[in-house]
């Protein structure tokens, strides 16, 4: 079982830009997209809530644990363009 660590920050930063706490948490652990970001050496989680699409940037702090960083709100086109410039790697 994952287990997530949420900072004080992170859930600011959720309540602040008004995601649901619950449907980060779901694309955290059940996300099939995912990317290595070659700038940041950070995991990415790519998901969709209800009205967008969401990417949550992560550490991973233990054999089944993660810290998400921060989450926000992406297109589509942002992902593919991260994905052809190399940025992001599968």
């Amino acid at each position: 079982m994952l287990k997530i660590v949420w900072t004080d920050y992170l859930q600011y930063r959720m309540t602040l830009r008004g995601f649901d706490v619950a449907k980060v948490e779901n694309i955290l652990r059940h996300s099939e997209e995912r990317f290595l970001d070659t700038a940041t050496g950070r995991m990415i989680a790519v998901g969709r809530d209800d009205r967008q699409l969401l990417m949550v940037p992560y550490d991973v702090t233990g054999d089944d644990e993660v810290t998400p960083v921060t989450v926000h709100s992406t297109t589509r086109q942002q992902v593919n363009y991260r994905i052809k410039s190399g940025r992001f790697q599968l």
